[in-house]
């Protein structure tokens, strides 16, 4: 039994998001170390400058209108607590002198029906739990029974890591073959641009439950060894 077609379009567009991601990312870097220096040497040359002159000059009335908005909801609202407090303080006595008066007469019954509701609604819910936790697992050994996990994950081996890890084979833990469809040749380019030199990109999918179903391994470059003569 083979696995149902698997949609690499979302995984494509994910691996060249992150891509551009990096290299943003790297040019950032480079930006914000090169803007730092610029502004450490144009503030050791002009000592009169202060942080509170590049602030904008609506923040003071910003804060005005903040103020006037809280205020305004404060008048409005503190005379319905008011009230609702007023209301309470009313009827809250009566409700218990009633209340006291009925269980004073037979006070075993309520309270021995008040420990078995409690009981009750704690055997249920923990019933619940158990039984939708069983439902969920998919009867693998050290299945978690998760509700939603993630549709795949990504890592990234790197030479070492390759070396000092287990060969994993494709059918392991009840793994099944993948079928891609068209884009499985795009995604695997996709994948190799990610691996690093001389290591490896592991796509794992994984089931509903947080188990794997499926495992594709791209290779990275090889890195070229100059051989010193």
């Amino acid at each position: 039994m083979r696995l149902p077609m698997v949609d690499c379009r979302s995984l494509i567009e994910f691996c060249k998001a992150f891509e551009q991601r990096k290299l943003v990312a790297d040019s950032s870097l480079g930006a914000h170390s090169r803007s730092a220096s610029a502004k450490k040497q144009g503030s050791s040359l002009n000592p009169l400058a202060h942080s509170l002159c590049d602030h904008s000059p609506f923040a003071a009335v910003d804060v005005v209108i903040l103020v006037s908005v809280i205020g305004a909801l404060g008048f409005l609202i503190v005379p319905c607590f008011k009230l609702i407090l007023y209301g309470t303080s009313e009827v809250f006595p009566v409700v218990c002198d009633v209340l006291g008066d009925i269980i004073s007469e037979a006070p075993i019954p309520y309270v021995v029906a008040l420990i078995a509701a409690f009981i009750g609604v704690i055997v249920s819910i923990l019933a619940w739990e158990i039984l939708d936790l069983r439902a969920r697992k998919c009867g693998k050994p050290f299945c978690k029974g998760l509700r939603k996990a993630v549709e795949f994950d990504i890592q990234l081996e790197t030479e070492e890591c390759v070396k000092y890890l287990p060969s994993v084979p494709a059918t392991a833990c009840g793994m099944k073959p993948l079928e891609l469809g068209e884009d499985h040749k795009e995604l695997e380019a996709e994948l190799k641009r990610m691996a690093p030199l001389n290591g490896r990109t592991v796509l794992i999918f994984r089931a509903k439950c947080g188990c794997p179903a499926g495992r594709l391994e791209v290779w990275g470059a090889k890195k070229i060894r100059r051989i010193k003569k």
